[in-house]
């Protein structure tokens, strides 16, 4: 599954009510680090399709969620789980770190 854009409209049914963790990925167009991570977070979509959501929130066009979750900078990557933020990960980090943080969800 590829990843989803998560938007204030779908935020309820693809995250809040999710039967399987989500990672969302708080990103922007012009943000040198979050390019640099998207490679990273389509490949967890396809490695974990089936045991994760994985969603793409632009801070630019979705400000109402970003400031539900105080994103203050970017990337910022989320675990939600049950309703519940479970680990969030500030700036780049490579595929491995957010891997562990995804493990300790499943």
């Amino acid at each position: 599954m590829a990843e989803l854009k998560i938007t204030k409209d779908n935020f309820e049914d693809e995250v809040l009510c999710s039967d399987i963790p989500v990672m969302l990925d708080f990103w922007a167009e012009w943000c040198g680090p979050c390019r640099m991570l998207a490679p990273t977070v389509e490949k967890i979509a396809g490695d974990y399709e089936g045991k994760i959501k994985v969603g793409k929130v632009n801070v630019d066009e979705e400000p109402e969620l970003a400031s539900a979750f105080r994103i203050d900078s970017i990337p910022t990557v989320i675990i939600i789980k049950d309703k519940t933020v479970k680990a969030i990960s500030l700036g780049y980090k490579p595929e491995s770190a957010l891997t562990a943080l995804i493990d300790k969800e499943l």
